[in-house]
């Protein structure tokens, strides 16, 4: 077996990459920031609804940076590269609405998909900020660090909330 121990990745291959990989989380974002307001009304347990108040406004501000990185790249949002992530919030949002009869179970709900579609996020924005370093731009390197960071701090504050709930039920 031959092995290889140098990667080269042609440059225009990995923008394409990022950016088929950007859309993915962009077009999650806009739907998670879509749907949390109604599904915020839903959220029976306080510490819960300033969770999704502040994990609203820490998309907002992500999804503000992934544009400053489609305009720096230049690109442009593609609807075509987003089924997987969309489809996951989706899904997310139909499952909470089948424990609308019960409080506590839409909040664990609610709980459980949040951390879930945080975790991915942070996952993707890992790789992109890795991808980031090789495009040599420090600019975009910085927005995916910081929305990275941002969905970090969510997914503590939704782990936090989590075991407070929990132990609250």
């Amino acid at each position: 077996m031959n092995r290889r121990d140098d990667i080269n990745v042609n440059l225009d291959e990995l923008e394409k990459f990022f950016i088929h990989h950007l859309n993915k989380i962009y077009a999650a974002k806009k739907l998670l920031v879509a749907e949390l307001p109604e599904v915020l009304d839903n959220a029976h347990f306080s510490d819960l609804r300033e969770a999704m108040i502040d994990t609203i406004e820490s998309v907002k501000n992500q999804i503000v940076r992934m544009e400053e990185i489609y305009m720096i790249m230049p690109a442009a949002f593609s609807k075509l590269d987003s089924n997987g992530l969309e489809g996951l919030v989706e899904e997310s949002f139909e499952d909470i609405k089948l424990y609308g009869a019960s409080p506590e179970l839409r909040d664990m709900s609610i709980l459980f998909y949040l951390h879930n579609i945080e975790s991915i996020e942070m996952a993707s924005f890992q790789i992109l900020e890795m991808a980031a370093v090789k495009l040599k731009n420090d600019r975009i390197k910085e927005l995916i660090k910081q929305n990275y960071d941002e969905a970090k701090s969510d997914r503590t504050l939704l782990l936090l909330i989590s075991a407070k709930y929990i132990s609250t039920v």
